[in-house]
């Protein structure tokens, strides 16, 4: 491993959210310290040596989050984010989607090798209320740390403030060789971070929070608990952590500076283990880091921050002693070169707030704005148009894939981003050049994954195709009559008094989805 410590945030630091004019702080929320949530396993329905059979219930609830009055929620087979699902790799999955809420929804899994649009779970993959949908598959990619999330444009952000996120580990054989911690909830933790604004009555608003620049609120809730403590009894933790924001950027690190080890991204194990004091995180991007307690003992307590609030506390208890190490390789990625025959795809992140585009057009969901061969890798150039005085980091998402980072301004890419990645953030004025591949034929969406801007059109498709085949696969896409007819008949409501907060950055641009 390298010796260097990394004691900066990587990202230009003109360009972190709380520069934005509509930048909501965290605040301590004054309640009491309480557990962390640890979201429970989901348990298979039925499970063989080769095929695993589970049920995805999205669903309503309420969940108690502050004293006095529930709060109203949604999640996965849970009143709020839902229970983790893990899923090993090179074994069939048979996966029930039920839908209990009022309205429809889709199931995307985000970070996940899935063909799309259908099992992807983008916007043309509906489940309607009290109907189920059915679908299969088997990964073949590196153990991971991935998530699934509402995606029913454009109402994907208004879902997922509900409550419609959950984690998804990926395991695979090589993962689980390495001497690193993996007893779940014991010292393999994961951290939702998320933030919300509590109204009357301990209720959420998010018509009222509402911002095309993304919904912010003064609130940390980290796998939906305010005010969080972790009662620590190992040595070692590994903690699986994922921006499930609409829009927070996280600036993490310790009290007393303690370092700690990432040794995984998004998508895969860091090649390398890279040791850290401050660890910035955009939407939608994962980490998995190993924090040492071995300096601390019984009745300590070590905080975890996002710039200077606290966020969670771990209070040490006796443990004992760990000498494992941390092996300075963790994988070997093949190496991929791009297909010499294909031009880099250049892509254009531009505006804010309702101007939101790529390449100078809004989403359209029966639009295809991109093909590729299946099977080759594509240089993507992705630029942040913003100016750095004003404009912000957008984090690019690309569905269906793991993707490399291979450089940033012509420069290396950041330390920590030398494994697979489904996400990256952009810098205002900065390409960032990605290596593509996709691994099966199917229509899959790349987008910002600040989650309004995805909604309000920050978003495009791409279709991987067989070179093989004369003419491109037709795929049933969705229409956006279809998808609002659906929602106002759900709402009991007429389709013109419908609000649908991505609706909007169209109406103000004069555009249609």
């Amino acid at each position: 491993m390298e010796n260097k410590i990394n004691t900066d945030y990587f990202f230009d630091e003109a360009a972190f959210n709380t520069h934005d004019g509509g930048y909501v702080p965290l605040e301590v929320y004054d309640a009491p310290e309480v557990p962390l949530a640890i979201p429970p396993l989901l348990e298979p329905d039925q499970e063989t040596a080769t095929d695993a059979y589970y049920t995805v219930e999205a669903q309503a609830g309420e969940t108690q989050i502050l004293p006095g009055a529930k709060t109203k929620t949604w999640g996965y087979n849970a009143s709020l984010l839902g229970k983790t699902i893990v899923y090993h790799v090179g074994k069939h999955n048979h996966v029930t989607l039920k839908n209990s809420l009022p309205e429809l929804t889709t199931f995307h899994w985000h970070g996940l090798g899935v063909s799309g649009p259908y099992i992807d779970g983008g916007c043309h993959a509906p489940v309607y209320p009290g109907e189920e949908s059915k679908i299969e598959f088997t990964l073949h990619q590196p153990a991971a740390t991935t998530w699934l999330h509402a995606h029913p444009c454009p109402s994907t952000a208004e879902q997922v403030w509900h409550g419609l996120a959950t984690m998804v580990i990926v395991k695979d054989e090589h993962e689980e060789s390495l001497p690193l911690p993996r007893n779940y909830g014991v010292d393999d933790i994961p951290l939702v971070l998320q933030d919300r604004r509590f109204h009357e009555n301990n209720q959420w608003d998010y018509r009222e929070d509402y911002d095309p620049d993304g919904v912010q609120g003064p609130t940390a809730l980290i796998n939906g608990t305010v005010n969080p403590y972790f009662d620590v009894t190992t040595q070692k933790l590994r903690l699986r952590i994922l921006d499930g924001a609409n829009r927070r950027e996280w600036r993490l690190h310790f009290s007393d500076n303690l370092e700690f080890t990432q040794i995984a991204g998004d998508s895969s194990l860091l090649p390398e283990p890279v040791k850290f004091t401050k660890l910035m995180l955009t939407c939608a991007e994962r980490a998995e880091i190993i924090v040492d307690f071995k300096d601390y003992k019984e009745g300590d307590v070590v905080t975890l921050f996002s710039d200077d609030v606290p966020i969670v506390r771990f209070r040490i208890h006796d443990f004992t002693p760990d000498n494992t190490v941390v092996p300075d390789k963790l994988i070997d990625l093949p190496k991929e070169e791009a297909d010499p025959d294909l031009p880099v795809r250049a892509i254009l992140m531009s505006g804010m707030d309702e101007e939101v585009m790529l390449n100078g057009k809004k989403f359209n969901m029966q639009r295809i704005d991109a093909t590729q061969p299946v099977g080759k890798a594509q240089y993507w150039d992705i630029t942040n148009s913003n100016d750095m005085v004003g404009g912000m980091v957008h984090p690019f998402h690309v569905h269906g894939t793991e993707f490399l980072v291979i450089s940033r301004n012509g420069h290396e890419p950041y330390a920590n981003e030398h494994g697979y990645k489904d996400t990256v953030g952009v810098n205002p004025g900065e390409t960032v050049r990605i290596l593509v591949r996709f691994a099966q034929t199917g229509v899959y969406m790349y987008h910002c994954h600040i989650i309004e801007h995805e909604d309000g059109g920050m978003m495009a498709q791409i279709q991987s195709y067989d070179p093989a085949e004369k003419e491109l696969k037709k795929y049933k896409l969705m229409d956006m009559d279809t998808l609002m007819n659906a929602f106002a008949e759900e709402r009991g409501i007429k389709t013109e008094e419908l609000w649908m907060a991505g609706m909007e950055s169209y109406e103000k641009m004069g555009m249609e989805m």
